[in-house]
């Protein structure tokens, strides 16, 4: 069976790998494959690609004691040639040279000159290996007796994210989610089992999300039969999910999955400003802003909101509560115009009273709700005759009817005694 992850070496065969589990979090995943030792002594040789994403001091060997282990770097297959006679394609024409150094494809030619090439004008008479210039990494083991185990480590270069689709037309909305699993590495896994993890996991070493480069066409595989992910609980304020299907997530590939489709128990739009309270009047338009709540937890990724199947806008989503408000804004709303007046009530040689108005205009079609968020910093506030701690929040909820006009008044009590 294909592994990504191990190969053994030496002439006896010391070891047999099973296929891997992956434990996938948003920056890192935790791979898991069971081996067998049929001796004491016992070797696993990693591709250099699993091994440069590893993040150190992450490679377990679990259910197996031993005394010691001692990783090396192996040699190229092409260190192997060295010495040996190759064909240089040059010019049109194909000559036979001798390979001198695998590690600057030094080579001399038929005339007794050295010179360096490169690995495309080369071909052999025997079959590459899979980045036959690409090293590998040892780790030999000496174990304390033979037997099974578990080889695990940690790495940067397989990932998941949630991606969320907000479908709205009129008063109602379907939320739905993917899950894009993503293999950054030049290594195909053979998975039994996934689980996928959503929330913050603090890494030592820095687990960095590993950057994709750019991978060039090729012929797409058949896609794979799969089931749907599907929620497992929590753990610790992590949100887990599973697939117990089998599958080969290929190299630099990425697999998508139908994911989470929660019930919407609210949800609504409505016109939004947050503003700070002053004694100037002011006049602008309100943001196009959203309120839902999901009968699910909701793992954070992107949100691509549709209204009447047409873009009108993206954000990202933190990860949410069941139940827990999810609020956002997509943009300027050039139909709902405010005008904000101030009037001065009292004046103090600490603060004063002020009588604040805001009137809406709305040219939409249909009603729209306003909701204006003033923050007020001052040692002592009073909002609408009742006293606020440290600093007051004027919260204003109006409905605005179908290109129509409303008005919403409150008055603000400042007091900076003691600054």
């Amino acid at each position: 069976m294909k592994s990504a992850l191990i190969a053994l070496t030496a002439a006896a065969l010391l070891g047999t790998a099973r296929a891997a589990d992956l434990r996938i979090y948003s920056s890192f995943s935790e791979v898991r494959e069971g081996v067998t030792a049929t001796s004491q002594n016992f070797t696993l040789t990693l591709p250099q690609d699993v091994w440069q994403n590893m993040i150190p001091g992450t490679l377990d060997l679990d259910g197996l004691s031993f005394t010691s282990a001692v990783q090396a770097q192996q040699d190229n297959w092409l260190k192997s040639l060295e010495g040996q006679q190759v064909t240089l394609r040059e010019d049109g024409h194909e000559t036979l040279v001798t390979l001198v150094r695998a590690s600057d494809l030094l080579i001399k030619d038929a005339s007794g000159h050295y010179r360096n090439v490169s690995y495309s004008q080369l071909s052999f008479s025997v079959l590459p290996p899979k980045n036959p210039t690409s090293s590998s990494q040892s780790v030999t083991y000496a174990l304390n007796k033979a037997g099974s185990g578990t080889l695990s480590y940690l790495t940067r270069g397989v990932t998941w994210a949630p991606r969320y689709t907000l479908k709205a037309s009129g008063s109602s909305a379907v939320l739905s989610a993917l899950a894009d699993i993503h293999n950054n590495t030049a290594q195909d896994y053979n998975v039994s089992a996934t689980e996928l993890f959503a929330g913050d996991v603090d890494i030592q070493g820095g687990a960095q999300p590993y950057a994709r480069a750019d991978v060039a066409m090729t012929a797409a595989a058949p896609a794979p039969m799969m089931g749907k992910v599907g929620t497992l609980g929590t753990i610790n304020g992590l949100y887990r999910y599973g697939l117990d299907t089998a599958y080969t997530l290929q190299a630099n590939s990425t697999i998508t999955l139908p994911f989470l489709t929660p019930a919407l128990t609210s949800f609504e739009r409505y016109a939004a400003l947050d503003t700070y309270f002053n004694t100037q009047g002011s006049s602008g338009v309100l943001n196009r802003s959203y309120r839902l709540k999901a009968d699910q937890n909701l793992p954070g990724g992107q949100l691509t909101v549709r209204e009447d199947g047409r873009i009108s806008g993206q954000t990202t989503l933190d990860e949410t509560a069941k139940g827990e408000a999810v609020e956002f804004t997509l943009g300027r709303d050039p139909d709902v115009r405010y005008t904000r007046s101030v009037q001065t009530v009292t004046t103090t040689k600490n603060g004063g009273t002020y009588k604040v108005t805001y009137t809406f205009d709305s040219s939409k079609d249909r009603a729209v709700r306003a909701e204006v968020t003033e923050r007020v910093g001052a040692r002592k506030v009073v909002l609408d005759g009742v006293s606020t701690a440290n600093q007051g929040v004027a919260a204003l909820r109006v409905d605005i009817p179908a290109k129509g006009k409303a008005t919403k008044t409150f008055t603000v009590t400042i007091d900076n005694t003691g600054n």
